[in-house]
């Protein structure tokens, strides 16, 4: 028996992995953290994961454990990690475990700094629909499957999200480097991150490495439109083959968007340039895995989309409402930009929060002008108890008004404020879009979004 103890269990990707090796026989899984949230607690409990006590007990850390993964909720100076270290015990950061177990299958790693989740969701809907066996992970929670991450003993693939934030406090490196994919694919980039990449050209030098990881002989797909991408496939290596795409062939009717391939048109649940350009990626990694165009297509018609991706939440016989996961400036745009253009009629109302450390940097903000200048009406929140947390200086509503820039732009920095405004206005007739990583504070997202629809 392997025993594996998870420092930080409570993590989204940290309690999926646990769930999925304690689904492995011979295996024991044991786990700490000191603040668990739904719906990772749930998740552990009801798989019989759940720590008995919140906190760190480096008395529990023995000589009898196998190994230990430790999770970025974990500091540096963790008792329970200081302890496994006392002990030589082995010691993973969760890429690396990743890449252990699966070192002698077939690597598909989809990286870039928008998109990148929707991909690898797009790939395992069709594969699976095809019955073909894979290990995944992936950064969102997926119709049809029951968890995040799943490791097995016989599935010949393994496809990954490639995300190029750092791996663990302990390891600085990017954790996409530590995969090593035989079939990567790079969706394209734009500065992100700015807390661990103070610069863009730093942040691009992360994209160039990942592509000198790629295993000898091994594919990148890559949008060709993007021209930093560009000048990564110009200096690629020689054994390495570089295959672009853009968006298909497709038509917007009646609110529905199909793919025209070989003249079939094809009708999608999903819609917006990206998603489109998405696709092409996908259908490509689907292709090198032996599954025809045409089977491909057939397979995506029932494809939701991945949990908080342009993910519709009310609908009334004239109004409708999403929610969305964007939050940089490029992500904004193309969601803000796909949803009018999906529902030219209707007037777009779209609501995003300023959350993450880079949104909410002042030297950040321009980044930001005219992402949303395709709404109607654009209002922008932030919290100043959120910016205080991050030790980040203080911003005003009309400095951020200033930045997106427009006469569609309304800042908020009272939640409250802002619920008003929205139940002021007559949604007939109208699309609103929320957009956060975030939650506005507290709200429920759903609910309100019923709420405004039906008054």
């Amino acid at each position: 028996m392997k025993h594996l103890h998870f420092i930080a269990i409570g993590g989204a990707a940290m309690h999926n992995l646990a769930i999925a090796v304690s689904k492995k026989p011979n295996y024991i899984i044991t786990g700490s953290d000191d603040e668990i949230f739904e719906p990772s607690k749930s998740h552990l409990k009801s798989n019989g994961l759940l720590p008995e006590t919140l906190g760190w007990h480096p008395e529990k850390i023995t000589k009898e454990i196998s190994a230990v993964i430790v999770g970025m909720h974990a500091r540096a100076d963790n008792p329970e990690l200081l302890r496994a270290k006392e002990l030589g015990i082995d010691i993973y950061s969760f890429p690396e475990y990743l890449y252990k177990q699966t070192q002698k299958k077939t690597r598909i790693v989809v990286g870039g700094s928008h998109g990148k989740t929707t991909t690898t969701a797009i790939i395992l809907h069709v594969l699976s629909k095809r019955n073909m066996v894979v290990d995944f992970m992936v950064g969102a929670q997926l119709n049809g499957f029951d968890t995040m991450v799943k490791l097995s003993y016989d599935a010949p693939i393994a496809i990954f999200e490639g995300d190029e934030y750092l791996t663990s406090p302990l390891d600085p490196r990017p954790k996409f480097h530590l995969y090593h994919p035989h079939i990567a694919v790079l969706t394209g980039i734009a500065w992100d991150h700015i807390n661990v990449f103070p610069t863009f050209e730093t942040y691009v030098a992360q994209f160039k490495k990942f592509a000198d990881l790629i295993e000898r002989e091994g594919r990148l797909i890559y949008f060709e439109k993007d021209e930093h991408l560009q000048n990564i496939v110009a200096n690629l290596r020689s054994d390495i083959v570089a295959i672009p795409y853009q968006a298909p062939e497709y038509i917007i009717d009646n609110g529905i968007t199909s793919i025209i391939h070989k003249g079939i048109k094809y009708p999608l649940l999903v819609f917006g340039e990206h998603n489109l350009q998405n696709i092409a990626a996908a259908c490509l990694v689907c292709k090198q895995l032996g599954v025809k165009e045409s089977d491909f297509y057939s397979a995506l018609q029932d494809f939701k989309g991945a949990s908080n991706r342009l993910q519709k939440i009310a609908e009334t016989p004239d109004a409708i409402a999403y929610k969305d996961f964007a939050h940089s400036p490029s992500k904004l745009k193309a969601t803000v930009e796909a949803v009018k253009k999906q529902y030219p009629d209707k007037k777009l109302i779209a609501c995003m929060e300023l959350h993450t450390f880079s949104s909410l940097k002042a030297d950040f903000l321009p980044q930001y002008n005219d992402c949303m200048k395709a709404a109607d009406k654009a209002l922008v929140y932030f919290n100043p108890e959120v910016i205080e947390h991050k030790h980040l200086t203080q911003l005003s509503e009309q400095e951020v008004t200033v930045a997106f820039g427009g006469d569609n732009v309304h800042a908020f920095s009272n939640g409250l404020s802002l619920q008003a405004f929205l139940r002021s206005m007559d949604f007939h007739n109208k699309v609103l879009l929320f957009m956060t990583s975030g939650n506005f504070s507290g709200i429920d997202i759903e609910a309100f979004a019923n709420e405004l629809l039906q008054q």
